[in-house]
């Protein structure tokens, strides 16, 4: 995991943001974030979802991002394309905040890796 500072953290993370923001039209949210790295590992291109099939795009992303610091692993992809991970270590005690910025510095080590 990256060890940021806050002003350095802060920095990428308006960096990433802009980026996006400029690309799609409007400064995404975390959430919205989550949802686009889903699609990317789904890997079928945009198309229409369901709200539970948002929800499991928001899911993988959140695990895909958490195996870059060995919290989960994949298992594979189902009869449908899917992708399955699998949870390797218990995940730490953290607040709000710390999960909110854990989430962050593994988005932005994601998009540094695309």
């Amino acid at each position: 995991m990256y060890d940021f500072t806050d002003i350095e953290f802060n920095k990428e993370w308006l960096k990433l943001t802009e980026n996006l923001s400029a690309q799609f039209g409007r400064k995404p949210d975390v959430n919205a974030i989550l949802y686009l790295i889903g699609i990317q590992e789904l890997g079928n291109g945009p198309q229409s979802f369901s709200k539970e099939q948002k929800h499991d795009l928001m899911h993988i992303a959140t695990c895909r991002l958490l195996s870059g610091v060995g919290y989960f692993e994949l298992e594979g992809k189902d009869a449908e394309g899917w992708p399955h991970w699998k949870q390797t270590k218990p995940m730490p005690k953290l607040n709000m905040l710390e999960q909110e910025k854990l989430l962050k510095m593994q988005i932005i080590a994601y998009f540094s890796e695309i």
